[in-house]
């Protein structure tokens, strides 16, 4: 599993049929800052991940990729290699809080 702030949304009319009525959402992954290990720096990639959760722009959520995204209910059979599978609340680093969700 990883940790991704969602920073967009992907909207495709045409797709596989196993991927219909899914969102789709832009995931930037975030890390340790390995110079601060005790807060979080994204990193310079994106992806695409579908939403099993009811994730939303803005949140940090957790994901999981390759054969084990498929693992997730309903995507056995669907053209998958990245899933959201929670949304993140709090995060603690080495005894630090880093993140804690906005509510």
């Amino acid at each position: 599993m990883y940790l991704a702030q969602v920073v967009g949304v992907v909207v495709a009319t045409k797709k596989d049929p196993a991927m219909e009525g899914r969102k789709l959402l832009v995931l930037r992954p975030v890390v340790a800052d390995d110079k601060n290990p005790g807060s979080l720096k994204e990193l310079d990639t994106t992806f695409i991940a579908v939403d099993s959760v009811g994730a939303g722009e803005g949140e940090l959520v957790l994901f999981c990729q390759g054969s084990s995204a498929r693992l997730a209910p309903g995507l056995k059979q669907a053209p998958v290699d990245a899933v959201i599978i929670g949304i993140v609340d709090t995060v603690d680093i080495l005894g630090k809080k880093v993140y804690t969700t906005k509510k």
